[in-house]
């Protein structure tokens, strides 16, 4: 082979980070032979992480889909005889059609996740499908329910700060986040504004990278998030830093949240989550003195009973404070609100008022008794066993011999083993897709750098094939790749300008520009443009109202709390199956000792849901009272096939 026929390809990674890297793939022959980064996106810039770097092995790894196939032998076995794509679609369409006769449309589920999917692969002509065979609702609550529901009712999802303005910063709190394994772009920002002086404080159990390069690290204990927000809220009230005129020009129910928030003075929000008093002070007067200050909110701290209230005390902090109107102040979540496009009008069809079953409860929904009983589950953009929660049951659910499962999968993994008709897919790099950042704020439209490795199919293609088959096609359906973007797309209200620009060079900025200030720029999106601080909705919500703190659970029998962050190797469960080694759990030397427990020792670790069989590792990163087995590992990873979702509530 002649270096005659290597090409270089544009691309855009769409997997579940914030920077939404633009990408150059390299290829010879119709192989991948190197990922790496281009330049469009000034924030990646050239650079990309190195999970993302392996993809070629993903893409041509033994443990690759490559043909239609119909289990054979038992449930999770993993054998399967080679099928045509005609023969694997009739199957589908007959039990589909089947089940919806005998036992209604709610007997059929979607099971999805749409973190590493754009807006082509992920609610478009899939969604289209559900929702007109009146199949049930996935409520998607596995990740960001809690936090997107706290932005949203208090300042109805508003763009946060730029990684770029990070530098302009004094004070940066980095809450619940690690952006060293999952987002590394913003990491150079954050050395520059240390480099320009300012103070770094970093809120998590674990001593992350930037925790061992911080002036401050709180290792506060899993769950107590919220009271130590609160503490710092009720220092602002107390101690007069509390932006008054702010307050009065742009935030209501500010009253109410001052009075929930007296109830944690700084010495009791510190006994209970384990930190000395002395540092919440510090950090409260660091907070209040400096301008510009900023809050990076993470995703950690809704993990436990006290998520949703833990993120609205976070975001209500620079509100208290009034920490906007200036470059570099204010906080960062998600900057999706960036972005008005309607992935919706890829489905061409409203959402059905069909039962909603919640993501968390699937594996409690697959064993349950209920009427309608699920009878069809149809899993793509996902590996469900390894990333719900209760994980015994979700495998148990998956055993049924009742229960027709379609995989629609690129690799072989732990769930695509228990499917009755299994599907190759392809990669991002096997077919187009629209994509957007919710860190970086930047838009990229990608066409294949590679045909399809096998008969691998992109899910837009299959579920527009299912609506055929299954007679719920419909003149107007948008189904080509530029229909589908062109439909899309024009669902914004700055459609003329992002079509142009998509068009003419695959890549576009959104409306706010690139470096938005809040309360200069930017403003809420609520009803009436102002910071709600105890929304209704959410007050009523909380099992003790917003802000109302459920008491951390204290066991003889279980007295560890267990945390599963992400791994710089794996994106969820994705590319984790090119690490070999077994996993291991950390715990803190003060918890091993009294076990008896050293690096390398085989290990139980269990509660009331299941257990894991592992290795541990002794490690001062995390704090005492903590144990931390890694999200996304796959079943051969541990010595039981468990992995921490089978500890998972």
């Amino acid at each position: 082979m002649s270096t005659s026929d290597l090409t270089i390809h544009q691309s855009v990674c769409p997997l579940d980070c914030p920077d939404t890297c633009s990408l150059e793939v390299t290829v010879q022959g119709g192989r991948v032979l190197k990922v790496d980064g281009s330049r469009l996106n000034r924030v990646t810039d050239g650079y990309i992480c190195g999970k993302v770097r392996h993809f070629p092995e993903l893409v041509h790894g033994a443990e690759r889909v490559l043909q239609p196939a119909i289990r054979i032998g038992p449930k999770g076995k993993g054998e399967f005889r080679a099928a045509t794509w005609d023969e694997a679609l009739a199957r589908i369409v007959a039990e589909v059609a089947g089940a919806r006769e005998r036992f209604g449309g709610e007997s059929i589920l979607p099971l999805n996740y749409g973190g590493s999917n754009g807006y082509l692969t992920h609610n478009s002509v899939d969604a289209r499908f559900f929702f007109r065979l009146g199949a049930s609702r996935l409520a998607r609550t596995l990740c960001a329910a809690p936090s997107s529901a706290a932005a949203t009712g208090l300042y109805g999802k508003m763009p946060g700060v730029a990684y770029e303005d990070y530098p302009e910063a004094q004070l940066i709190v980095v809450w619940g986040a690690n952006p060293s394994a999952t987002g590394i772009h913003l990491v150079p920002y954050i050395h520059e504004a240390q480099r320009r002086g300012a103070r770094l404080v970093v809120v998590d159990p674990r001593r992350t990278p930037l925790a061992r390069k911080a002036d401050l690290h709180l290792a506060v204990r899993p769950g107590a998030d919220l009271p130590v927000a609160l503490a710092l809220i009720d220092w602002l009230f107390a101690h007069g830093a509390a932006d008054e005129a702010f307050l009065a020009a742009h935030v209501t129910q500010v009253d109410e949240l001052r009075a929930r928030a007296a109830l944690w003075p700084i010495p009791r929000a510190a006994a209970v989550a384990g930190l000395p008093a002395e540092q919440l002070e510090q950090l409260a007067r660091w907070y209040s003195e400096s301008t510009p200050a900023l809050i990076r909110c993470g995703w950690g701290l809704e993990r436990n009973r006290n998520g949703g209230s833990a993120v609205a005390a976070v975001l209500a902090l620079p509100a208290v404070a009034g920490k906007f109107g200036v470059r570099g102040g204010g906080y960062t979540m998600s900057n999706s609100p960036a972005w008005d496009l309607d992935a919706g009008r890829g489905a061409n069809e409203p959402e059905s008022t069909t039962r909603r079953i919640n993501m968390n409860q699937v594996g409690e929904a697959l064993l349950s008794a209920q009427a309608p009983p699920l009878k069809c589950l149809f899993v793509y953009n996902s590996n469900p066993l390894v990333t719900l929660p209760e994980q015994e049951k979700v495998r148990r659910g998956l055993e049924r011999e009742d229960l027709f499962t379609v995989v629609h999968e690129q690799v072989l993994t732990d769930t695509a083993r228990y499917a009755d008709v299994l599907l190759p897919a392809t990669t991002f790099l096997e077919h187009a897709e629209l994509k957007r950042g919710y860190g970086a704020y930047f838009i990229q439209v990608s066409q294949p750098a590679i045909p399809p490795v096998g008969e691998a199919r992109p899910n837009y293609w299959l579920f527009a094939e299912l609506c055929r088959r299954q007679g719920l096609n419909r003149a107007g359906d948008p189904e080509t790749v530029e229909e589908l973007v062109t439909s899309i797309v024009g669902s914004s209200s700055d459609a003329a300008r992002l079509q142009s620009e998509l068009t003419r060079t695959g890549h576009s900025l959104p409306q706010c520009g690139t470096q938005p200030v809040q309360f200069v720029d930017v403003f809420p999106k609520t009803a009436d443009g102002k910071i709600h601080l105890v929304p209704a909705a959410l007050d009523r919500e909380a099992p003790q109202g917003l802000y109302g703190f459920q008491e951390l659970a204290e066991s003889d029998r279980y007295p560890l709390a267990l945390i599963s962050p992400a791994s710089s190797r794996a994106i969820t469960s994705t590319l984790y199956q090119l690490q070999r080694e077994p996993a291991a759990v950390e715990i803190h030397p003060d918890d091993a000792r009294p076990r008896s427990i050293a690096s390398g020792d085989k290990v139980r670790v269990f509660n009331g849901s299941g257990e894991v069989r592992c290795l541990a590792q002794v490690s001062d990163a995390v704090r005492p009272g903590v144990a931390m087995l890694p999200k996304g590992l796959w079943c051969f990873h541990t010595q039981n096939g468990n992995t921490s979702n089978a500890l998972a509530p």
